[in-house]
């Protein structure tokens, strides 16, 4: 419960708790917003690139207001002692077998750099056509969906004593 951050927070953890889910509360009602934009601009663009690309924030979008809106749920958990399950679990790899998730880990995290490699060498092959094609913007995006990829892997692999640099 609250209780549970004083240790990690320097204020009053019930406060703090309060704080930031106004916080993310605020941020979902102004990412409603952001989507309605987008979508609208996607919807209204004759430019069928212009299109493509605002979709593809589009979903993103959506995404981030589903996390925030699961952000929120926790903390709002956490603001009424609720004992209902968090849309956002608790760290608890405690309840995982280190080894096997250390291995897996390890594996995906090779095979995410290895696409990131992959992808530089692409970047480096569509670099000249970037002001005529798409296609060159789309591999910076995985570029950076892959770059996330390895972080979350970084996180499970410090979470579970398998520090993997």
């Amino acid at each position: 419960m609250v209780e549970n951050y004083a240790d990690h927070v320097s204020d009053d953890p019930a406060e703090w708790v309060r704080s930031i889910l106004d916080h993310v509360l605020h941020h979902v009602e102004r990412e409603s917003t952001i989507l309605d934009l987008y979508t609208s601009a996607a919807d209204d663009s004759e430019s069928k690139a212009l299109a493509y690309l605002v979709n593809l924030l589009v979903e993103d979008e959506r995404r981030h207001h589903r996390l925030f809106a699961e952000l929120a749920a926790s903390l709002q958990n956490l603001v009424e002692w609720s004992h209902a399950s968090p849309a956002v679990p608790a760290i608890d790899f405690h309840r995982c077998d280190y080894s096997a998730v250390r291995a897996l880990t390890e594996m995906l995290l090779q095979q995410e750099e290895e696409d990131a490699r992959e992808l530089q060498a692409l970047h480096r092959e569509l670099i000249n056509v970037r002001d005529i094609a798409l296609w060159d913007l789309l591999v910076e995006i995985m570029q950076r969906d892959t770059d996330k990829h390895i972080a979350v892997l970084r996180f499970i692999a410090m979470h579970t004593d398998g520090a993997i640099a």
